[in-house]
């Protein structure tokens, strides 16, 4: 945490929060906008937790196709599909095995993954695409997102029920416009960086 700059009360309560909740193994949803910091407060939470000796991954779910991203997420076996791996490919719930893994953009999920992504969350177990083997997996998820997922759950664009399993604990970070105090701390982070 000493490495997300930033001494403004909004931003401490925020840190401070964060630092609370590593030490728990439940899911925690991270609300902000673009740029306000979600994936170093996720890789912050993980290096404070007592998963911090094993792997910290991330996926951002915008970026990938509905396919694309269930063989990156839950991996694949050989013959899945065209193109697929000789020998079939791990996905980031086991590579992330026992560590944390962060799902940036969550609320761009596609409902299909959505519902698998739930069913990893409640069994605590995954099925590689193509396979008829169930693999246990412990991962802690940290989600993110900058939409208003309720406005999403409303829109029957994202599950309530997969809300409620990722917003066991929420924190929502400040933009820069509500903490401008740190813009001189930010500006001198920046400039000792690139010296």
């Amino acid at each position: 945490f000493d490495n997300l700059v930033g001494r403004s009360q909004v931003f401490e309560a925020c840190k401070n929060k964060a630092m609370k909740m590593s030490k728990l193994t439940a899911p925690i949803l991270l609300i902000g906008e673009s740029g306000t910091g979600k994936e170093m407060f996720a890789q912050s939470i993980h290096n404070a937790s007592d998963r911090k000796n094993n792997p910290f991954l991330g996926i951002n779910c915008a970026t990938l196709s509905s396919n694309l991203i269930e063989s990156e997420l839950f991996g694949y076996e050989e013959g899945a599909f065209t193109g697929a791996l000789r020998g079939g490919k791990k996905g980031m719930f086991e590579l992330a095995h026992n560590g944390s893994l962060f799902l940036d953009e969550v609320g761009d999920l596609p409902m299909n993954t959505q519902v698998k992504l739930l069913r990893v969350l409640q069994e605590k177990e995954i099925m590689r695409l193509g396979g008829s083997k169930i693999i246990p997996v412990n991962v802690r998820i940290i989600a993110a997102t900058n939409k208003d997922i309720i406005e999403l759950i409303d829109n029957s664009s994202f599950r309530r029920d997969l809300y409620y399993r990722l917003n066991v604990f929420t924190i929502k970070l400040p933009a820069l416009r509500e903490r401008k105090e740190d813009i001189r701390d930010l500006i001198n982070d920046l400039i000792a960086v690139h010296k």
